[in-house]
């Protein structure tokens, strides 16, 4: 079989792949990106991630906002939630923007794009399998792994036995559930725990931890759980799933099976029915079907690729990007190893992820936004610090759009006045925490924001009454 020679190849086009591509093309290289399937296209944030489920949560808070129209002198009918609707919208989203980023990678790479399932059989040679079987052999001087995550599937006996939802497959649902059961109380779970109840189903959500979003501070976690409650969802915490089985359903006038979990609670079992079971408790790395053997890539125990702080592996002339080295699964990361790759590989510059300040947000409503250290990580870390609180229903602009839910908390290095971490549950969290990190990225004193002058009223000018507290 005859070998093709590039000097570079990218082995999946997510965000980091696909925007290295064409800056290796002009650079000069003569470059292949490797991606398994037309359908991702683009990656997984815009095919199975980011952009659809945002998609559907816009819908789900379209929904409550009808619902609860009322409130503001508008009355309007009950909503009727039709999924199957929902999932169409969602679909010509993902659809229109996939079609941009096949052209653009057309129109970067020509032919140099090849859709197939790419393995390694040397260290910088791989195999590409198509959907038809036929296979091709490249070889390259450099290569750039970049081929993303996948939903995590416990080991709970029962599981596979049973028909379960994913975070991709529920966003293909054409018909509401009666009862939706969510395993995993973190970000994917809860956006979607929110989403559906909000479509009007019920909803319980299964936690292992003592409280939800165990990455953050305890004020802020039960603040998050205080309000999805009032939404109606239920909670099962500290709770270990023991079995699942599939059962015909109970119910008298309905057709069909129901899921049931046996679940330990502390020191006691319960029975938990329901219609559908979401798996939402984390990902996967797609390195199982590369045979890394191969090449003597490094992995660490969950099989996430180990690097560098300028994201090489361990083997020279080969790079890991995105979610698959392991570091923050976001696609504003996945961009910067981009940033790195391109710095250091075609400008000359020394770019790494040291000391790189990453932001975060759950979109769920009210958003939850962070950036920095958490209050528990700051102690830990031996910083002095004082903390400022203060509930965004003193925020003006919270008060008009009757979105006054929420807390907005701030940690400050008590002998410098940097801030060190930021919180904000609150509406439009999302977009209010980049003020906060380009004050932090720019090490400048919380007094900026106390003191600055921000336009009245919007949610940002809540920085001006939180580090008022201090």
């Amino acid at each position: 079989m005859d070998t093709q020679h590039y000097d570079d190849i990218i082995i999946g086009g997510g965000k980091a792949g696909k925007t290295l591509a064409p800056a290796l093309v002009t650079d000069g290289r003569k470059t292949a990106l490797v991606e398994r399937s037309l359908n991702m296209i683009g990656g997984g944030c815009i095919n199975i991630a980011c952009i659809p489920t945002k998609t559907m949560v816009a819908s789900a808070n379209v929904a409550n906002t009808v619902r609860n129209s009322a409130v503001y002198g508008v009355k309007a009918n009950t909503p009727i939630v039709d999924l199957a609707e929902v999932i169409q919208r969602k679909r010509t989203v993902v659809q229109s923007a996939r079609e941009i980023n096949l052209h653009n990678l057309e129109t970067a790479l020509d032919n140099n794009l090849i859709i197939g399932t790419a393995r390694f059989i040397a260290p910088k040679t791989i195999e590409v399998t198509t959907a038809e079987g036929n296979t091709r052999v490249l070889t390259a001087e450099r290569l750039f792994i970049n081929t993303g995550t996948r939903p995590l599937i416990p080991s709970i006996p029962g599981l596979t036995e049973v028909e379960f939802l994913t975070s991709e497959s529920i966003m293909e649902l054409e018909d509401l559930p009666e009862h939706l059961i969510v395993l995993g109380s973190g970000y994917i779970g809860l956006e979607f725990a929110q989403m559906f109840r909000r479509f009007g189903c019920r909803v319980t959500v299964i936690g292992q931890s003592e409280h939800i979003l165990s990455q953050q501070d305890l004020d802020i976690a039960i603040a998050v759980q205080t309000l999805l409650k009032q939404d109606g969802i239920e909670f099962l915490l500290k709770a270990k799933v023991l079995r699942v089985v599939r059962e015909a359903s109970p119910l008298e006038n309905r057709i069909g099976n129901e899921t049931v979990l046996q679940i330990q609670v502390a020191d006691h079992e319960i029975t938990l029915q329901g219609s559908h079971l979401l798996v939402a408790v984390g990902r996967a790395p797609n390195t199982d079907s590369l045979n890394l053997a191969a090449t003597g890539v490094a992995t660490d125990t969950r099989g996430f690729i180990l690097v560098n702080d300028r994201l090489e592996t361990n083997i020279p002339g080969i790079w890991a990007l995105g979610d698959i080295n392991g570091g923050p699964q976001y696609t504003h990361i996945s961009l910067d190893d981009y940033r790195i790759i391109k710095a250091n590989l075609i400008d000359g510059g020394n770019r790494s992820t040291r000391d790189r300040l990453v932001s975060s947000c759950l979109f769920i409503d009210p958003e939850l936004a962070h950036v920095g250290l958490t209050e528990t990580e700051a102690q830990q870390q031996g910083y002095p610090i004082r903390v400022a609180k203060v509930d965004a229903s003193a925020v003006p602009r919270a008060k008009t759009l009757g979105q006054t839910d929420g807390l907005l908390k701030a940690i400050v290095d008590t002998d410098t006045g940097r801030i060190l971490g930021c919180s904000l549950l609150c509406h439009e969290a999302g977009e209010v925490i980049s003020t906060v990190q380009m004050v932090m990225q720019a090490q400048m004193p919380y007094t900026v924001l106390r003191d600055g002058i921000l336009t009245h009223p919007t949610m940002t000018e809540g920085l001006n009454i939180l580090f008022s507290k201090l």
